[in-house]
């Protein structure tokens, strides 16, 4: 083994004799952080607590007290991330921050494959898959393999990619991934486990790595190579991390091979924010960091900067059922403000409404609609408050999950209904003709042009020489056409009858993830409860002045900036003065699909944390108490089991009084609140 010799002066420059005034720009929890040592440490960083700010002074101090720069490793999950703390690095300090290597995972270990990939049988001039060129790869190798089932059920080229990437970044077998996420496609695993072989082999010999293989066969090579390995890390003096709660098994190793010749890595990361198991992340890894790294200090970022103490004091409290965690209490200096409430609604449709007027108070009051926010914990649990922001002329972005008219099954749902509202829609009689098999673009014009010179009823189908192919799904859709069209049935019992024709095409359309969509659509039939008919429903659906995406469009610069609608997933990291959690039922937040495993159920505790510490003046906590289920109709809800028991002085419950006239301005209503005489139930009324 080579022997490592490191030049270490005695006059390392002390706090006052450096160019940053730090004592004097960090709190004493920050200032420990950003003058540690050497060795390893984890930095459990609470919500709001400057974690970004301490990291970039970090930095800038580990340069100024004399490390090289191009010896610092910052790893990241965005390339983004890494340059804007690089960049404000450099402007504390000097240029010299911009020598700081850092990056993502990914790309720190293409930089290294790029020198050492031959090591491992490939070029080192390796070409890199994105993500459609890897699916296309996994099309020919299906082929090629004779591993495609000609079944129609049989999965997509990306849904075979997805198996492969979780299985791959999660380190568990395809076998298992199928049987737990995919167990429509659990019949076809072993056809799915000879793809994955022959997608192995195929990149291998055209020279090929996707975007998993980055990692993996970085740990490859320093497993058959140690000399590489040795060679890497001692160029690694600090090894900084970012995030680590969302560090998926392949990552943290390599954060431990990165850091293994000088043991200097400072790993930064709330595990109360771990909330992306889905990805692949694994909260283990900030749990064992202590075990892993012999000596580790934990040190502590408490001090929160966004949110009221009595905000904080209910996100101490649901923190403290966690089970699995680092002991911490979020405190900050900003004492005042109200209670977050606790909105019981008695449906869907007073929720939204509730919510809605309470945006249109707080902007007359002068807060931008910007600067609030409606946090849900599934896409679709913002549907039908959409309706109601669209009633109201409020513009939103949402983030995370789709509008209810962009998804590709409710729009279908709702081209059967504008067809009965008017047989004339040549689009919405397309879009339900080619969901038969047999029927094209072509024959679907031709069925169409028909339609449209009938003089009679169009939904009456006469005979005429229609392909022997697709006239038994004609004459099912004709009459069940003709059964919305006929009677005084009301919008939800017009969805039932087309529910139940449509079942078996979304199994056969959108087999990837029909059970999803089956539960959009069992929402959806709830929501139609608030419409009186057809037209109105669909007018309303269809008012929509604004169509934004998180991803597609931006507001013009006319436009006000819109209220946010988001995940809870997709909120992560961002703050903003008032928030919304709606929905916060029992089986949607914790899920019902993590009932009976111990850790999902924790994850969803976390979730809630998150969604909490969002929100920096005014916290409102809402669900219906009744709810609408396919088949079963109405029944009672409960509130997410995470809110039971919680004293008022943390989660102040009220009551909802509708007012027609005289509506209580944004801040006499937050008052009542706050001040409000308590009704027989102990619960302040809040009038909106």
């Amino acid at each position: 083994m080579a022997r490592q010799f490191i030049l270490q002066t005695d006059d390392d420059p002390t706090l006052d004799q450096m160019q940053i005034p730090y004592a004097e720009e960090l709190n004493a929890q920050q200032l420990d952080v950003v003058t540690f040592g050497t060795g390893a440490s984890l930095v459990v960083a609470g919500a709001g607590t400057g974690k970004t700010r301490t990291l970039i002074y970090r930095v800038a101090y580990l340069v100024e007290s004399g490390v090289a720069p191009e010896q610092i490793v910052l790893l990241t999950f965005t390339r983004r991330a890494a340059n804007e703390m690089l960049n404000r690095a450099s402007g504390l300090l000097d240029g010299r921050c911009r020598r700081v290597r850092g990056g993502t995972f990914h790309a720190f270990c293409l930089r290294i494959l790029k020198q050492y990939a031959s090591k491992l049988g490939f070029p080192n001039n390796f070409t890199m898959l994105d993500a459609s060129d890897s699916a296309d790869v996994i099309d020919v190798v299906k082929t090629s393999s004779g591993a495609e089932s000609k079944e129609k059920r049989f999965p997509r080229k990306r849904t075979i990619q997805s198996i492969i990437s979780s299985a791959r970044n999660k380190g568990r077998s395809i076998q298992d991934v199928v049987e737990v996420s995919y167990p429509q496609f659990v019949d076809f695993t072993p056809q799915i486990e000879t793809i994955f072989e022959a997608y192995e082999t195929y990149k291998k010999v055209h020279g090929l790595m996707d975007y998993d293989d980055l990692l993996l066969y970085t740990l490859k090579l320093f497993s058959q190579e140690p000399g590489v390995l040795r060679e890497v890390a001692s160029q690694n003096r600090h090894v900084l991390v970012d995030e680590f709660q969302d560090t998926n098994r392949a990552q943290a190793k390599l954060v431990k091979a990165f850091s293994s010749v000088f043991g200097n890595v400072m790993a930064v990361g709330d595990d109360a924010q771990s909330i992306y198991r889905f990805r692949g992340a694994d909260f283990q890894n900030i749990l064992s960091f202590p075990d892993e790294y012999v000596g580790t200090q934990i040190l502590r970022l408490e001090h929160n900067y966004r949110s009221t103490q009595h905000i904080l004091d209910l996100a101490n409290h649901l923190l403290d059922s966690a089970k699995r965690k680092y002991e911490k209490r979020l405190f900050t200096d900003r004492a005042e403000g109200d209670l977050p409430a606790l909105v019981p609604a008695p449906d869907d449709r007073f929720e939204s409404r509730f919510v809605s007027q309470m945006i249109l108070q707080f902007r007359d009051q002068g807060i931008p609609l910007t600067e609030m926010a409606v946090l849900f914990r599934n896409g679709h649990n913002s549907y039908d408050l959409e309706v109601e922001l669209n009633k109201k002329n409020i513009p939103f972005v949402k983030f995370g999950g789709l509008k209810l008219a962009e998804a590709a099954h409710v729009k279908d749902i709702l081209a059967h209904l504008k067809v009965v509202e008017n047989p004339q829609d040549a689009i919405a009689w397309n879009r339900i003709l080619q969901l038969l098999e047999g029927v094209g673009p072509k024959t679907a014009g031709r069925i169409i042009d028909w339609v449209e010179s009938n003089g009679g009823d169009q939904f009456i189908l006469e005979e005429r020489p229609f392909s022997a192919s697709y006239i038994g799904s004609l004459r099912a859709l004709f009459s069940t056409l003709r059964a919305v069209k006929k009677g005084e049935a009301s919008c939800a019992e017009q969805l039932e009858i087309i529910l139940e024709y449509y079942a078996p095409i979304l199994r056969r359309v959108y087999y990837e993830d029909y059970p999803k969509r089956e539960q959009d659509l069992e929402h959806f039939v709830g929501l139609s409860h608030t419409f009186t008919d057809r037209g109105n429903m669909l007018s309303s659906l269809a008012l929509d002045p604004i169509e934004l995406t998180a991803i597609d469009q931006q507001p013009e610069a006319d436009d006000e900036p819109p209220l946010v609608l988001s995940t809870i997933h997709s909120a992560k990291g961002l703050e903003f003065k008032v928030v919304f959690l709606i929905h916060a039922l029992d089986g949607v937040i914790p899920s019902g699909y993590s009932v009976g495993d111990a850790e999902a159920v924790e994850e969803e505790l976390r979730l809630l944390y998150v969604a909490v510490t969002r929100a920096a003046d005014q916290l409102f906590i809402s669900y219906p108490m009744v709810q609408f289920r396919q088949f079963d109709g109405q029944y009672f809800a409960n509130p997410s089991r995470f809110l039971a028991n919680i004293s008022s002085d943390l989660l102040e419950p009220c009551t909802l009084v509708e007012q027609t006239e005289n509506v209580l301005p944004a801040s006499d209503t937050i008052q009542q609140i706050a001040d409000g005489s308590p009704n027989d139930a102990g619960t302040a009324n809040l009038p909106f």
